[in-house]
């Protein structure tokens, strides 16, 4: 088995853990009021941390590889920012369109109840979302093992929180324990398909790498800017720490960025 690619299945399936253990840690449920002050410091950190991946190395990294790919028009960078708007109109639009009522990171109280039909469309427009985080970590990694290191450890961070919101969806529709388990894992299979089919693809066609790196930056931007930070703003009007957790989450990157490139730089 080609290491990357074995490296890549560890890094999906690590991920997809993180999203099922998200939605089991309700379980039980004398534990809730605990694990919901924990999870808005994560997701304040994962808010930060992703961030600042986004914008200090897979943007940057998409606008490199698009002008060496593209040398004749490489000073034209409208087709790699039309690709990030599409990936984050693409989130947009299966996330809050599709599915209105999911709001990541947003806890669904127990007399808050939805419909089965809301709860499950909410997990089929997080699909999308997830299996691109797979294409972003495969992209990245394509690229360069550390930079693909660094997106894996940014779609860790928010995995344990979206899993917990979809968790707290299939409850609040009067679910149990089974259908939270399959919810879960179906949106952790999906970051898992997502690594596996970029880098069949990403290996036997190079150029493809340029156009999904700009969609997966539009991608975890949304996550970033759209679903988190809104609920860290939320929570940080009460809890000044969840506020500057998100601070520690951008210095986290430089503390990981500085490991990475001192220990797997070449």
């Amino acid at each position: 088995m080609d290491t990357l690619f074995a490296q890549l299945l560890v890094f999906g399936v690590l991920v997809a853990a993180a999203n099922v253990l998200g939605g089991l840690i309700l379980f039980p449920s004398r534990h809730h009021r605990e694990l919901k002050r924990v999870l808005k410091y994560v997701l304040a950190l994962g808010a930060g941390y992703i961030l600042a991946v986004t914008f200090m190395e897979i943007v940057p990294k998409s606008v490199l590889l698009w002008q060496r790919t593209n040398p004749e028009t490489s000073s034209n960078l409208y087709v790699p920012m039309l690709l990030l708007l599409g990936g984050y109109m693409l989130t947009q639009f299966f996330e809050h369109t599709i599915a209105p009522h999911f709001h990541l990171g947003e806890e669904v109280h127990a007399d808050h109840v939805i419909s089965a039909r809301s709860a499950y469309t909410g997990v089929g427009g997080l699909l999308i979302h997830t299996f691109f985080d797979g294409v972003s970590i495969a992209a990245a990694s394509l690229i360069d093992v550390r930079v693909g290191f660094l997106v894996f450890i940014a779609v860790f961070l928010h995995k344990f929180p979206e899993g917990f919101t979809i968790g707290s969806m299939i409850l609040a529709a009067g679910k149990g324990f089974r259908e939270v388990l399959i919810a879960t894992s179906l949106i952790g299979m999906a970051t898992v398909v997502g690594v596996v089919v970029f880098y069949f693809v990403g290996t036997r066609a190079e150029v493809s790498v340029a156009y999904a790196l700009p969609i997966a930056a539009g991608v975890t931007l949304y996550v970033a800017a759209s679903d988190l930070i809104p609920e860290v703003n939320h929570h940080g009007g009460k809890r000044p720490l969840v506020s500057f957790s998100v601070f520690a989450g951008v210095a986290l990157f430089f503390v990981v960025h500085f490991l990475v490139d001192r220990f797997l730089g070449h």
